[in-house]
């Protein structure tokens, strides 16, 4: 199975939109959180995201199909934000989100660190994020009576206070 990220273009704003519906329909509807899931967003917010100068939507192509998007910012160009980021459910379970967040992270290597938030109640994703090496923050705030979103950060690399420059922490 061949997995890569494309940058996404307004060209790709529809495809991206109709995935992303497709993809938090089922957990609008679990969880009737109508304020904040991707499911309710416009089209227009679809392209704001697409043309964000600090970020981007990037297409999750698998065998040249699109099967879903993963959408990136950042502050200061070292700490990242993933937000959302949607595979269609005839593609999940099949370690392509993992393949995603492994592509993305590989291609921002000045990050000091990622975020992204998820539902609690959701155990699959906590699992996923838990197993690509990001670590609940402890913040979490609920949604409504039936979901609670929590947040995760992974750490790949720390300032030296000395000379400000990068220092890898796997050394």
């Amino acid at each position: 199975m061949d997995i890569r990220l494309e940058k996404a273009t307004n060209a790709d704003s529809q495809i991206i939109f109709d995935i992303q519906v497709n993809a938090f329909l089922p957990l609008l509807d679990k969880y009737k959180d109508y304020k904040t899931n991707p499911a309710n967003e416009t089209i227009e917010g679809v392209i704001k995201r697409i043309n964000n100068t600090n970020g981007g939507f990037y297409k999750i192509i698998v065998d040249n199909s699109n099967v879903g998007a993963i959408c990136i910012f950042w502050k200061e160009e070292v700490q990242f934000w993933i937000s959302p980021m949607f595979i269609l459910s005839e593609y999940q379970g099949k370690g392509i989100a993992q393949k995603a967040i492994t592509l993305v992270e590989e291609m921002f290597p000045k990050a000091i660190s990622w975020e992204l938030a998820t539902i609690l109640e959701e155990k699959r994703n906590c699992y996923l994020y838990e197993k690509m090496g990001y670590k609940k923050t402890g913040v979490k705030k609920k949604l409504n009576e039936n979901a609670t979103l929590i947040f995760y950060k992974k750490v790949v690399r720390n300032f030296s206070p000395l000379s400000a420059l990068p220092v890898n922490n796997n050394q």
